[in-house]
């Protein structure tokens, strides 16, 4: 459907306030909320200097005085991050600090995602205490660590909790917990990722310590900090929409040397970085170092300095990377097999064999949903008597409230509305199937799928550069601001193709009024809108985007839904 400017003022009203911009960018605002000329000059123009005083943050000036009493003493600080690309950048993050005030007391933690699992875990903490540990600073894990964080205070090491995820009833013990998600946080901002929570204690120390740094520095974290907000997929709002921006710009000038060996890899040229090869290009490679092997291998490709290291961990992310594609195709050809053997009319998947990677299968069924359009739950084995899974909703669903009413079957569970992780015994695991079934069917169904929201209706030869640079400024797209969407009405197919080295891929060349231009979509079939064939007439969904696969960048579009 196509988008309805807000209804809180008249349509002339809000076409007076924000007359000095074209036509298309004044639409685009509208269906965005954005109805005042100060709104759009904040949204079209972010200010790094519009970031929130770090200080609004609860526990942040205690956090900041025991970390500034723990440099004057020389103690040795551990700054233990997640495995994944939201961890591992706030835990380059901080690396970077430390090493540019030049204090040598301190080391980086990750755990091993097989072998220790999420979190904070015993066998970590007593091993840096051992080390010799006195002060651990989590990035983007912590805030249900409630026993753990209790086990270090009893071995007399102080913890600062860094977070963004939603804490419990109760908070850890911790010397100071600082995450905006807090019920007693007054942070204007809730939407932090954990990279982000980690740049806002930079921001602090800065301003309160006395560094000698040049004023400023702490922008060139912004890359990091930057990847971290784009790949957790946090609203694109407010402050992150700050990060984003800049984190884009700062990026494709860094001079971190894994990450331009990992661009000349994946041959994505530096200078023209956008959030889409973040998220289908870098963050992926980043998350295969924790699914397939080791994630500090991920920390010390953004963290080196070495240019031979930096291709050493390029070469190495983009290798296992590929490896994880492979392994992840073969698991869903196998379940599509199954699938078929079944012939279930079960509205939800429920699947699992010891043989699968629990940390693949969240990717693993995410294919499924797309290609089922079913409620998917997949579990596999690490090793030991716990199995684990993830869950991912076809968009009527709340997998949460599914799995909670399932929590008899289940050793824990957690996540997000469409997506969530369980454990489950060996013991147990058989009754899954039908518990998950029944849950899917008993619990509050949230309505179909999000339906397509057009912004406008749009011509082929409207897809220009011009119309091009005006969507750029809206950018970077992601969750809380997804990209605009054009209607394309009674376009005549002209071209039908397979591409990619497995003909995976689907381009259709689309002409209307005698001009002409692609259209693509990854990992589908013209069955999979319908019968695409040359000389069929056509509705389009689809984004404008710019392509710069070949030596001359081009404009095509990307396809979301054909009628």
């Amino acid at each position: 459907m196509i988008k309805d400017a807000p209804a809180t003022e008249s349509t002339a009203r809000m076409q007076d306030e924000l007359t000095q911009y074209p036509e298309l960018l004044r639409e685009l605002l509208q269906n965005r909320g954005i109805t005042t000329k100060a709104e759009a000059e904040i949204f079209l123009n972010p200010r790094y200097e519009d970031l929130f005083d770090p200080f609004l943050i609860k526990d942040m000036d205690r956090a900041v005085d025991r970390i500034l009493r723990a440099l004057q003493g020389n103690e040795r600080i551990a700054i233990w991050s997640d495995y994944d690309c939201d961890g591992i950048p706030g835990g380059v993050l901080l690396h970077d600090f430390f090493k540019k005030i030049a204090y040598p007391h301190f080391q980086n933690y990750i755990p091993h995602r097989h072998e220790e699992g999420y979190g904070l875990n015993i066998g970590g903490i007593e091993k840096l205490k051992y080390d010799g540990v006195s002060l651990i600073i989590t990035v983007d894990v912590g805030i249900m660590d409630i026993e753990k964080v209790a086990h270090a205070n009893s071995l007399e090491m102080d913890v600062i909790v860094t977070d963004h995820h939603l804490p419990g009833s109760i908070l850890p013990p911790a010397y100071a917990v600082v995450n905006s998600k807090r019920a007693d946080d007054a942070y204007p901002f809730k939407e932090l990722c954990g990279s982000g929570v980690a740049f806002k204690l930079v921001q602090a120390l800065i301003k309160r310590g006395n560094f000698g740094l040049k004023e400023g520095w702490e922008k060139w974290l912004l890359d990091v900090a930057g990847i971290a907000t784009i790949a957790d997929m946090v609203p694109l709002v407010g402050e992150n929409r700050i990060l984003a921006y800049f984190g884009l710009q700062v990026l494709r000038k860094s001079r971190r040397p894994g990450l331009q060996q990992l661009c000349r890899k994946m041959n994505v040229t530096q200078r023209d970085i956008t959030e889409d090869d973040i998220g289908f290009m870098i963050a992926p490679r980043i998350n295969a170092a924790s699914r397939m092997d080791r994630p500090d291998e991920a920390f010390h490709l953004l963290a080196t300095d070495s240019e031979v290291e930096g291709g050493v961990y390029a070469e190495h992310l983009h290798k296992i990377n590929n490896e994880r594609k492979g392994v992840v195709a073969s698991m869903v050809k196998e379940i599509k097999k199954e699938i078929s053997a079944r012939a279930t009319t079960d509205g939800i998947i429920v699947m699992g064999n010891p043989k699968w990677k629990p940390a693949l299968l969240g990717l693993v069924a995410n294919t499924l949903v797309e290609e089922y359009g079913k409620t998917v739950c997949l579990w596999g084995e690490e090793g030991g008597n716990i199995l684990k899974g993830s869950c991912r909703s076809n968009g009527e669903v709340n997998v949460v409230e599914m799995m909670t009413y399932s929590k008899e079957v289940l050793i824990e569970y957690g996540g997000h509305k469409f997506s969530g992780g369980f454990s489950v015994t060996r013991e147990q695991v058989h009754l899954l199937p039908q518990a998950f079934v029944e849950a899917h069917t008993s619990v509050k169904v949230d309505g179909v799928a999000e339906e397509v929201c057009v912004d406008k209706k749009l011509h082929v030869d409207d897809v220009t550069w011009e119309t091009y640079r005006t969507l750029e400024k809206l950018a970077p797209f992601g969750m809380g601001n997804p990209k605009p969407t054009f209607l394309f009405e009674n376009v005549t197919v002209s071209r039908v193709r397979q591409f990619g080295k497995e003909k995976n891929h689907l381009e259709i060349q689309v002409t209307h009024g005698g001009k002409s231009v692609p259209a693509i979509a990854f990992f589908t079939s013209p069955e999979s809108f319908g019968g695409l064939q040359e000389g069929k007439r056509i509705h389009l969904i689809a984004n404008i985007e710019r392509s710069t696969f070949g030596r001359v960048p081009q404009l095509r579009l990307r396809i979301i839904s054909v009628t």
